[in-house]
Parts: C-alpha cells; structure tokens; sequence
C-alpha cells in the first residue's frame, strides 16, 4: 500500500500475499469508498484488485479472460476467509 501511497488499514496476512507484486505496475483509481488497481497483462488478462478497507472483505481480485469470463477470490478478515467468484 506504500507504494501507492494508500493509507488504510488491512489485515496483516495481505500484506505478504504474492499476489501484491503483480499490481505494481498497474492503474490506480479512487472510488467513493475504496482504491482499484488494474493491470492488463501480456495474455490479454485484466487484472482488477479493489481495496475496500471497511468491507467485510477489504480485497477482492477480480480477472477478466480474453473470451469475456470472470473469475476472482475475496480475501476476508484472515487467512482462511477466502471466497472465490
């Protein structure tokens, strides 16, 4: 979150999930309530992670394939809080 400057809190364990990395490089944007970080990678997959601090569910990684089909996990309040979308 330092590195885009955002200043919220989240649970400690996402702060050291892999998945921080690849959004480096990606687009923020600031909702009403919440940041997005999108990155399209070289496979034509757009990556979206919202952070939304105040939600059950502070993150949520949203992928759109090529063909048009979403996937995506919302990462809860611990580390086994996951559900996948």
């Amino acid at each position: 979150m330092d590195y885009f400057e955002i200043d919220v809190e989240l649970p400690e364990y996402l702060y050291e999930n892999p998945f921080n990395e690849v959004f480096l490089k990606g687009n923020l944007s600031k909702n009403s309530n919440s940041y997005d970080i999108t990155i399209k990678t070289r496979k034509d997959v757009t990556h979206t992670m919202i952070i939304n601090p105040g939600d059950s569910y502070p993150v949520v990684i949203l992928s759109i394939l090529p063909n048009g089909k979403t996937n995506g996990t919302k990462f809860g309040q611990s580390e086994d809080d996951l559900l996948f979308i």
